[in-house]
């Protein structure tokens, strides 16, 4: 008789992890290697993760453009799912109420196909007031638990509150991380994606 152990039988193939967001996803102004999802990819399978994670980073996408590439993004080998946006809303001033509905559309989206999701959340700046920052910040939290994702701690805050004064942690023009950046950032949101994966079936 054949015993087939099901259980305890190890995947087949590894798991894809879809990166969805803009430049910080992309790798702006970074070579080859240096950004976050090779040095992301790196560090996963340094911990014995069998995962390969796929860049769909656009620079200057808002919360709106990875909502309307949201559909032909999650391709059948998708397996699991991080969101890394809002920056591009932040730099904009957009309405947080624009913002909390695409991301909710775009959790929704993944949430009908069944997948896993991290959410790393943006934090915003004082630029446009208390309000908006309170607003704006509680936009993530409230999303996780509403959609039942992972939620990361704020992309940014492995390197300190005041990106201004990070001198090398960051490129020329204060708002991407340059390759040492992303290395200090990677090891914190890490954790949390290990956390995603195991929620792949």
């Amino acid at each position: 008789m054949l015993f087939l152990p099901l259980a305890g039988m190890a995947r087949a193939e590894p798991i894809t992890l879809l990166a969805l967001g803009d430049s910080l996803t992309a790798g702006y102004g970074l070579a080859e290697g240096e950004g976050l999802v090779p040095q992301l990819q790196t560090w996963l399978q340094a911990q014995g993760a069998d995962v390969v994670v796929v860049n769909a980073g656009v620079s200057g996408d808002t919360t709106a453009g990875g909502l309307s590439r949201l559909d032909w993004s999650l391709t059948p080998d998708v397996d699991a799912v991080m969101v890394l946006l809002g920056g591009n809303d932040l730099l904009r001033g957009l309405p947080v109420a624009e913002v909390r509905s695409n991301l909710d559309a775009i959790l929704t989206g993944i949430g009908a196909k069944g997948l896993p999701v991290l959410l790393i959340p943006m934090q915003s700046a004082q630029n446009f007031g208390p309000d908006y920052k309170t607003a704006f910040d509680a936009t993530y939290p409230e999303l996780a638990a509403k959609h039942g994702a992972v939620l990361a701690n704020p992309y940014f805050a492995a390197l300190g509150a005041d990106l201004s004064a990070l001198g090398d942690l960051m490129q020329a023009d204060g708002i991407h991380p340059s390759k040492a950046g992303v290395a200090k950032i990677v090891p914190v949101l890490g954790p949390k994606v290990q956390e995603l994966l195991t929620l792949v079936k």
